[in-house]
């Protein structure tokens, strides 16, 4: 793999796809079953499938960590669809903390909602609370620099 290319984990079948970085913006299928890799809308991650997201993704992948139970989570839910849609480029993924508490745990998250932005499986940046779409687009916009 060279330095142009980066993987990207496809949200329909979890294969691992290398796309050249050039190519993100035209609508990369994944090899395997032929969908689009960037849909530009939130993928629900499950037990399964967290750590291949955040572990793999090479592109800026953003987390809601949020719980059923928690009423902010549940009013930023559509927000963080709008943002997702305006931000097709970025992965936005959702992981329900109360039904996966295991696999949450390790991102020793303190309050909810919590975004969390990674990169190359690192954390790059977190914001707690909820926000509005042009908020969470706005960080989000922030970190791609």
């Amino acid at each position: 793999m060279n330095e142009q290319d980066c993987h990207v984990i496809c949200p329909h079948c979890q294969a691992t796809n290398r796309v050249p970085a050039a190519k993100l913006s035209a609508t990369p299928k994944c090899g395997k079953c032929g969908k689009p890799l960037l849909t530009g809308s939130p993928l629900e991650l499950t037990g399964q499938t967290v750590n291949k997201v955040i572990q793999k993704n090479d592109v800026l992948t953003i987390v809601d960590f949020w719980a059923s139970w928690c009423q902010p989570c549940l009013m930023m839910a559509p927000q963080f669809k709008t943002a997702a849609s305006q931000l097709p480029h970025v992965v936005f993924a959702k992981l329900q903390t109360d039904k996966y508490e295991q696999d949450a745990a390790p991102y020793n998250i303190r309050s909810l909602p919590t975004m969390v932005a990674f990169r190359h499986g690192k954390e790059v940046a977190r914001q707690s609370g909820a926000l509005p779409t042009d908020q969470i687009v706005q960080w989000v916009r922030s970190l791609k620099a």
